[in-house]
This record gives structure tokens, C-alpha cells and sequence, in this order.
């Protein structure tokens, strides 16, 4: 039996495995099979079975062979210096007897030393780090799931060690099936529907009219794309015992790198590295130290000599370079399968909805500019603006205390068309358009998922039960439970100590939105401190754009102060969801996004709220004003309105936000990677040209954020709260979302194709939470554009006095004519004698008349000083907030029915779509039926013709 089972070559302990024998070095080695002929005296499956009974406990099976296999500290007898020219024995061995080993496959780094074996994955760890009995055993471990190890000393440290690691086809099949990976068996078979005579005219005559035009200049040539097998047939969940049933042209390729990545990241979260229930995973050696890195590998570099139009793509790196990351295919559409197989269903459904957003904001923006562009043609013919531009005789009150003077109206004149742009007849229309393309959006982006879903083998897919987080175990290791879907104890958090920690969390969150409303309060302290300071300023262009310089730095010091309390926002909530002790990865992730994004998102929109619905609504009147600590006189609108401020405040944080993040989301990676290429060149001369393997590369880029794709999805959801909040003061706010969504494409492609390490490709079915916040925020849009309109703008005072006060009072228009004498019937009147003597202004007024003035106008609907009630307000006032209410009610209510009813109208699944599942369910089972007879049938002719036929076997 001992000559059998094991047998020592070359000086080398051979150990079977159940699944195709193993050498302690990591080496497959072939089973010894026992010649033919009788077996007397020892059956082989007796040896099996003792084998299987010695192998119970692998761990001591290791630790007691490890004098003779592992003469050092974390074996290095597998390390070999960084020497890419260097081959195996095993390698010389094949060599010697007659198999070529491509020397290609030797020199590109992407496989062991014999050029044979694909790494599948990387682990680095340092010689110095004093974890060092930890990944003994975990490497040990590693080695009796039957995984292959090589070790490899890095070419610019030595201290550095990269763990090669790959996974033979008995390992990938075993936990494929495990793991119900989904693999190819069957060509599909596409049906298609019975067409309509009318519809195939259509067709046609539209084909005659798509030859004029370019052939689909915004596809990709599919000469240039692979043929990627797995999205032109069926799937099913692979298993050995139906391997016959599936399509293995090559073994060393069914599986493609992914999913072989995908799978040994599964076995060593499985992997023991110290004894105890929880001692286990690779996740807890990284967040220990024991490891430094863990990545898969990248299919080589990203450029290459040859132009991939005359010599095609090196690898697949280098084509989603070419045909995705190059700024050259701007225009092209994300070749999304090829990005799926490369980084996994999670980073493709991100660019998958990336791309859908960006495409839906094409009409939003269109029709955003074509609402801008109306107010430029009809600014000539604007009632309201020609009134202001020519109100030469009308004196406004001023703005500020003392230092503000008097000023006429018509110098206002710029602001009044410049506000036109932007409060238009056409303002309306697009608020309600936006409501709606909102909720259009998320509804065919749930279609748009399903197809996705659909063809990405995604549909019947669920997420694994999640692992328990360390901290959580750690925390409540005494206390536990039955898990009522595994069976088996499990830490538990009480429910009153859960409620505490959650209690105290919303205490914080509330105390940080304190913190953002102090901070907006700071801000209206410089806009009503700094008013009379640009008002008394020696330059004249300041001194008479004071309130325009005042709103502009104040906005790009909220601007700074935003960045500065982002990364406070970022440690807090980080405390925050520690202290909450969430059970799963996906549960802290969920927690953590929440926090965050309410954080940025009352960060980044509290001063614009402030300023669309605050500011000059409770100022008081000239001779009355509210002050703040009844010392600083609250600030006023421009005399042209308070929509002029709200649309710089949007259009500046909206340029400097999506600049800034573009650059740190690029520039930040290319400085660290041109700094540690730098430190290289200064350590090794910049005459020696050193040939880095791929594993040295690839540790030299820099990591994936720990947050995964939570700063991009953070990014573009604030932006589309941009769009779609405030767009009715800002229709131009798609257009410049829409402008730096393709450059951001672009730009994360870049940066996930060569600034960063590979990222492991992990599984998803959607986006997450972030779809739930996307239909809050649709919610919260309509809200605030139905008070924008109604508050913000002057759309109600007009249509009020078009229709009650105007030349066209009760005749049911409401034309440019019907608007003559509306800025007249906007203003009030005030008794400068009547002023504070603090806000009495320094001037009197006489360089306007040569007089000193006795009265000054104001924006109100107040009564004037010599009426019964002098400064109160008139009829007009409470018509126009009724008016204001009344619009408020019948537009949220409109616009809210539309979004449920378009909602309702638009299923989640298109309609061939679920034929095509339907039919796909049908033709498997028939294919599975037919292929299953088929066997059969073929066992029965074998057994037929080896005479061991019996009559009742079936079929």
C-alpha cells in the first residue's frame, strides 16, 4: 500500500490528493495507476479510502511533513529570485523530453515558470512582516485545496515576495459547480416574431433611406470585437457529471480569467490560517497585515507597436485601451460584454448605467438649449425687460446700509435679459419635461437592466449568503444564535444594543447637518457683511456690481468650504457605521453609502437652497429691515430678481465640482504611478531599462478605492440631483452634465485600463441602493421646481398681473402687450425720511435730479407711506400667493399623477424580452431532454455491443 500511495523522486515527497494528486511544491502530478488484471490483495478503492482517512486532518498532515518539504520560513524553497529568463525543473524536464513550452508564454509574465500555467492570482507579502506562522498555514492550506504556488522575488526589492497562484481545471470544475457558475452548452437559436405587412413596408423604406447615411457610425466594428462565446449560447450552472453537455473547445480556456480569478478569491475567503471557527479568509490576512496586496493579473500591457487595425489587439487589456479607454471612440458605444468579461458584472452594470444616463441626457439637453435659446430670440420682444432697460426715471432704494447708493433701474438693465435667458414662457414647460424625463429614466433603465440581466446570465442569479463581518464577530462572539437559513450559531446583536448604536448614529448625522447648516449660516454673514464692503471699494466695476462680486466669491468660498467638509464627511461616517456594528459586508456598505451621500448631498445643495428659497423673502422693507443678531441688515434680491443668483450659484459649483473630481479622479493615479516609475528610475539609473514582469507592473499601479464604485456613483448621483432639482432656475444644466458625462466615460475607462490594478470581478444584479435614491431625488425634483417657479421666479406675478391688473384685466390674455406697466406695478414706494438712521444712506440722491430725492422704489406689493396704513400690504400681494400656492398644489399633483401613470404604462420587461426567456426555458429543457436520450442511447449501443445488455434497461 505504501508503495502505492506515495514514493520519493528526485528527493521529493509525493502526497496524493483525492483530486489528482499534489507534491508538497504545489505540482500536479499524475495518479499512479495500478497495472490491469486481478486484484488480490489491495483494491483501489481501498486505497482511497485511506488515503481520504489519513488526509481528515490536513493541517497536521502538513505540519508534520513540514520538516522534510519546508526547510525555511514560508517556504522558500518555492522563491526564486525575479529573473524572467529563468525556467523551472519541471519546465527543463518537459523540455528534455520533447514538449516545447512557448517561450512567449515564459516571458510575458502571465504564467509560472514551465509556461504552461496561467496565474490565476497574486499575493504579496514582505520578507520582514512577522505574520510570517499565519501564511505558513494559510499557504499550506492553499496547497491541500489543490491549487499550484510559485514565489517570486520582486526586481527592485527584495523584501517583497508575489505569491503566484493557479487553479487546475480539477479545482475550477470542482468549485465551479459549487459556486453555480453558468457556462456555455448550446447555441441559441434566436425566433422571430411574425412581422406586419405595414410594419415591413416601414422597414423597408427606411432601409432605403439609411443607404444615404453612414453605416452605424456609432457602433463598433465587429470585425474588431471578439467573438465572445458565452453571449451567443444558453448557460446553465456547470457540473461534472454533464460535462459532455457543454461547449470545451480547450479546457485552458473555458473558463476565461475572470471567472478563474472570480473562483480562487472564493477559495481563499474559505482558507484557514490559524485554528478557530473564525480564523479564516483572506480578507482578515489583508486587513492584519499578513498580506500586502491580492489582485488578479492584468492580460498584459495595454499598448503595443502594431496598430490593431493591421495586426489586431495583443489581449483583451489592450483592445478595451484601443476601442473603449481612447479618447479617439468618444462617440462610439461601450463595447459593455467585452468590459463584463474583463471586470465582472458589478463594474459592467456601472458603465452600462453610465452609458444609459449619458444617453438619456441627449433630449434633456436639447431641450434645455432649446429653452435657453428661446430666450434669445424672444429677448428683444420681452415686455419686462424693455420696461426695466428703459426705466431711466425710476430710483431704487439702496441695497445695503450707508455705503449702498441709490441707483436707477434701467442700470439693472444687463441682469433683467440676463435673467430672461433663464425665466422664460418656456420655463414651465421644461420643469414639467424634466418631472417627467426623470421618471422615464429610472423606468426604462429597469428595462434596459432586464436585457442586461437577461444577457448576462443574471436573471436567476441570487447573492450567496454573505459572510459575517470580523468586527461584528469579534464584537459579539459571546452571544449567539441559530441562523435560521444555514443552521448553524452565529454571533448576535441584541435588539436594544442595535437600537442604542442607531440612535446615537442619527444623533451624529443630525449634529453633522447642524454643523452644514452653520456653515451656510457663516456664508450669509460674508454675502450681507461683504455687500457694503464691494459697495464702498474704489474700483468702479466693483462698486457697481457689489452685489454680482458678492455673490461670486461667496459662492467660490462655499465652493472650498464644500471640499473641506467632504473629508470630514468621509471619517465621521466611517465612525458613524462602525459604531452601528452591521452584520455583513453589504449591510455596512449600504449604511455607510446612505450617510455619505446625505452628507455630500446637504453639503453641496444647502447654500442653493438658501438662495432659491431664502434669500430677500425675509428682509422686511426699507424702514423695517430684519437683521441678523439685530446688527447685520439681511441681504436683498437684485433689483432684476433672486433668479440671477441662483443660476450663478449652479453654474459655478457645477463647472468646479465636475473639474475638480475629473481631475483627482485621473490626475491623482497618474502622479502616484509617474512618482514610484520616478523613485525606480533613481534607484536603477535611467540608462538601465528593466523589464518588469507582469505581477510587478500591475503591484506598481495603484489599488482600486476600498469603497469600490462608491466616489463614481456618488459623483454622477449628485450631478443628476443637479440636473434635475434645480433646472428650472438653470436649463442649462443637462447640457453641461451631458458634456462631462462623456468625458467621464472616457476618463474611469482610462483609469480602470491603465492606472489601476486589475480589480477582482465580483457579481451583481443591479445597481444597489443607489436606484432608490435616484427615485428620491425624482421626487424631490418636482417639489423643489414647482417652488422654484412659484417663489424663485417671477412667472406667477406676471400671469397674475396679465390677468387681473393688466391692459388685458378679464380678457383671458396673457401676450407681450398685456405686460405693459407690470415693472411699474412690481415696485413700491418709500419716504427716504422714513430711512433707520443706521441704514441712511450717505448720498441723497441729488445726482440723479440735482435735488435731494424724497422718495425711492422697492420690490414689494406694499401700500404707500401717505395711505392709512402706510408700507402694508396690498390686494395684489395676497393674489399673487395664492396664485403661488394654488401652483404649487395643481403642479406637484400634475406632474406627480404623469410620473405614476408613465410608471404604470411602462412594464419592467419589454415584451420580447419575456418570449425570449420563455422560449430559451422551453429549448433548454428540450435540449437537456434530448441530450440526456442521446447519452443514454449511446451507453446502450456500447453495452450492446460489449454483451452486457439487460432486458430491462431504459430506454
Amino acid at each position: 500500500m505504501e508503495a502505492s500511495s506515495s514514493g520519493i523522486t528526485n528527493g521529493k515527497t509525493k502526497v496524493f490528493h483525492p483530486e489528482g494528486g499534489v507534491d508538497l511544491q504545489g505540482h500536479q502530478l499524475d495518479m499512479q495507476i495500478l497495472p490491469d488484471g486481478p486484484k488480490s490483495d489491495v483494491d483501489f478503492s481501498e486505497i482511497l479510502n485511506a488515503i481520504q482517512e489519513m488526509a481528515k486532518d490536513v493541517n497536521i498532515l502538513f505540519d508534520e511533513l513540514e520538516a522534510v518539504n519546508s526547510p525555511c520560513k514560508d517556504d522558500d524553497s518555492l522563491l526564486h529570485p525575479g529573473n524572467l529568463t529563468s525556467t523551472s525543473d519541471d519546465a527543463s524536464r518537459l523540455e528534455a523530453g520533447g514538449e516545447t513550452v512557448p517561450e512567449k508564454n515564459k516571458s510575458n509574465g502571465l504564467y509560472f515558470r514551465d509556461g504552461k500555467c496561467r496565474i490565476d492570482y497574486i499575493l504579496v507579502y514582505r520578507k520582514s512582516n512577522p505574520q510570517t506562522e499565519k501564511r505558513e498555514v494559510f499557504e499550506r492550506n492553499i496547497r491541500a485545496e489543490g491549487l499550484q504556488m510559485e514565489k517570486e522575488s520582486s526586481l527592485i526589492n527584495s523584501d517583497i515576495i508575489f505569491v503566484k497562484l493557479h487553479a487546475p481545471w480539477e479545482v475550477l470544475g470542482r468549485y465551479a459547480e459549487q459556486m453555480n457558475v453558468r457556462m456555455p452548452f448550446r447555441r441559441k437559436i434566436y425566433y422571430l416574431p411574425r412581422r406586419y405587412k405595414f410594419m415591413s413596408r416601414i422597414d423597408k423604406q427606411i432601409s432605403r433611406f439609411r443607404r444615404w447615411l453612414p453605416k452605424k457610425p456609432m457602433r463598433l466594428d465587429k470585425e474588431t470585437l471578439p467573438d465572445l462565446e458565452e453571449n451567443d449560447c444558453y448557460t446553465a450552472p456547470f457540473s461534472q457529471q454533464r460535462i459532455h453537455h457543454f461547449i470545451i473547445h480547450n479546457k485552458d480556456t473555458f473558463f476565461n480569467n475572470a471567472t478563474r480569478s472570480r473562483i480562487v478569491h472564493h477559495i481563499l475567503q474559505r482558507i484557514k490560517y490559524e485554528e478557530g471557527k473564525n480564523k479564516i479568509g483572506l480578507n482578515r490576512l489583508l486587513t492584519n497585515g499578513s498580506y500586502e496586496a491580492a489582485f488578479p493579473l492584468h492580460e498584459g500591457s495595454y499598448r503595443s507597436k502594431n496598430s490593431i487595425r493591421t495586426h489586431g489587439a495583443e489581449n483583451h487589456r489592450h483592445l478595451l485601451y484601443e476601442c473603449w479607454a481612447s479618447w479617439g471612440v468618444w462617440y462610439k458605444y461601450q463595447p459593455l460584454d467585452l468590459v463584463r468579461r474583463y471586470f465582472g458584472e458589478k463594474i459592467g452594470l456601472y458603465f452600462a448605467w453610465l452609458g444609459w444616463y449619458t444617453g438619456m441626457l441627449f433630449p434633456a439637453a436639447f431641450i434645455g438649449l432649446f429653452v435657453f435659446l428661446y430666450g434669445v430670440i424672444t429677448l428683444d420682444h420681452c415686455q419686462v425687460s424693455k420696461e426695466v432697460c428703459q426705466a431711466t426715471d425710476i430710483i431704487m432704494c439702496p441695497v445695503c446700509d450707508k455705503y449702498c447708493p441709490f441707483m436707477r433701474l434701467s442700470d439693472s438693465c444687463v441682469y433683467a435679459k440676463v435673467t430672461h435667458l433663464f425665466d422664460n414662457g418656456a420655463t414651465v414647460f421644461f420643469a414639467v419635461f424634466m418631472a417627467v424625463w426623470a421618471t422615464v429614466f429610472l423606468e426604462f433603465w429597469k428595462r434596459r437592466r432586464a436585457v442586461i440581466a437577461y444577457d448576462w446570465d443574471l436573471i436567476d442569479w441570487e447573492e450567496e449568503e454573505e459572510e459575517i463581518r470580523p468586527q461584528f464577530e469579534a464584537k459579539y462572539s459571546k452571544k449567539e444564535r441559530m441562523n435560521p437559513i444555514s443552521g448553524k450559531p452565529e454571533p448576535y446583536q441584541a435588539f436594544a444594543d442595535k437600537c442604542s448604536r442607531l440612535i446615537v448614529s442619527a444623533s451624529g448625522i443630525f449634529f453633522m447637518i447642524c454643523v452644514v447648516i452653520a456653515a451656510v449660516f457663516g456664508i450669509v454673514i460674508y454675502r450681507v457683511v461683504t455687500v457694503s464692503t464691494f459697495a464702498a471699494f474704489k474700483w468702479a466695476l466693483i462698486r457697481n456690481n457689489s452685489q454680482v462680486a458678492t455673490t461670486g466669491t461667496a459662492v467660490c468660498i462655499n465652493f472650498c468650504i464644500i471640499m473641506l467638509l467632504n473629508v470630514l464627511y468621509e471619517k465621521v461616517a466611517l465612525l458613524l457605521t462602525n459604531l452601528e456594528q452591521p452584520r455583513t459586508e453589504s449591510e455596512w456598505e449600504n449604511s455607510f453609502t446612505l450617510k455619505m451621500f446625505l452628507f455630500q448631498f446637504v453639503n453641496l445643495n444647502s447654500s442653493t437652497f438658501y438662495i432659491a428659497f431664502f434669500l430677500g423673502r425675509f428682509t422686511g422693507h426699507p424702514g423695517a429691515y430684519l437683521r441678523l443678531i439685530n446688527r447685520w441688515r439681511l441681504e436683498e434680491c437684485h433689483p432684476s430678481g433672486c433668479l440671477i443668483d441662483l443660476c450663478m450659484q449652479m453654474g459655478i459649483i457645477m463647472v468646479l465640482k465636475q473639474t475638480w473630481n475629473n481631475f483627482m479622479e485621473l490626475g491623482y493615479p497618474l502622479i502616484q504611478n509617474w512618482w514610484t516609475r520616478r523613485k525606480v528610475r533613481q534607484e536603477h539609473g535611467p540608462e538601465r531599462k528593466i523589464s518588469f514582469p507582469q505581477w510587478e507592473k500591475d503591484y506598481n499601479l495603484q489599488p482600486m478605492n476600498a469603497y469600490g464604485l462608491f466616489d463614481e456613483y456618488l459623483e454622477m448621483i449628485l450631478q443628476f440631483g443637479f440636473t434635475t432639482i434645480f433646472v428650472a432656475a438653470f436649463p442649462l444644466a443637462p447640457l453641461l452634465a451631458l458634456l462631462n458625462n462623456i468625458i467621464e466615460i472616457r476618463l474611469d475607462a482610462y483609469k480602470f485600463v491603465t492606472q489601476w490594478r486589475r480589480p477582482l470581478a465580483s457579481r451583481a444584479k443591479d445597481i444597489g441602493i443607489w436606484y432608490g435614491i435616484l427615485e428620491g431625488i425624482g421626487i424631490l425634483s418636482v417639489i423643489t421646481n414647482a417652488f422654484v417657479i412659484a417663489i424663485t421666479s417671477d412667472f406667477i406675478p406676471r400671469l397674475v398681473y396679465a390677468y387681473k391688473y393688466g391692459p388685458c384685466a378679464g380678457q383671458g390674455e396673457a401676450g407681450q402687450k398685456c405686460m405693459v406697466g407690470y415693472v411699474n406695478a412690481s415696485l413700491s414706494v418709500f419716504r427716504i425720511s422714513d430711512f433707520e438712521n443706521r441704514s441712511e444712506p450717505e448720498s441723497d440722491g441729488s445726482e440723479f435730479s440735482g435735488t435731494p430725492l424724497k422718495y425711492c422704489r422697492y420690490r414689494d406689493y406694499r401700500d404707500p407711506p401717505h395711505s392709512l396704513v402706510p408700507y402694508g400690504y396690498t390686494l395684489q400681494f395676497w393674489h399673487v400667493l395664492a396664485a403661488r400656492l394654488a401652483f404649487i398644489i395643481v403642479f406637484e399633483h400634475l406632474v406627480f399623477c404623469i410620473k405614476h401613470l408613465i410608471s404604470y404604462l411602462i412594464p419592467d420587461l419589454p415584451k420580447d424580452l419575456r418570449d425570449r426567456m420563455r422560449r430559451e426555458k422551453y429549448l433548454i429543457q428540450e435540449m437537456m431532454y434530448e441530450a440526456e436520450l442521446e447519452r443514454l442511447q449511446k451507453e446502450r449501443k456500447e453495452r450492446k455491443k460489449n454483451g452486457k445488455a439487460h432486458h430491462n434497461e431504459w430506454p
